[in-house]
């Protein structure tokens, strides 16, 4: 289970679009900052194929300036 975080820049003014976008992606958890177009972005996919797909439609967003991985693991299931 590919657990990752992105932050994901915004284009400016952009930043209340590109937050609904990625909330009805489902597999995200946004938590937009406070005083800039950035928001911290959590993603929990099945599998790493899935979470390549889910980046490829984030990355398609045209809300979304800059996508930054800051850390990503993966939890085996048994």
């Amino acid at each position: 289970m590919p657990i990752k975080s992105y932050l994901a820049h915004a284009i400016q003014g952009k930043k209340e679009e590109l937050m609904n976008a990625l909330i009805d992606l489902n597999q995200c958890e946004v938590v937009p900052a406070e005083n800039q177009d950035v928001l911290a972005l959590v993603t929990d996919t099945p599998n790493e194929k899935e979470e390549e797909i889910l980046k490829e439609k984030i990355e398609a967003l045209n809300s979304l300036k800059l996508l930054s991985l800051v850390s990503g693991f993966n939890t085996p299931q048994n």
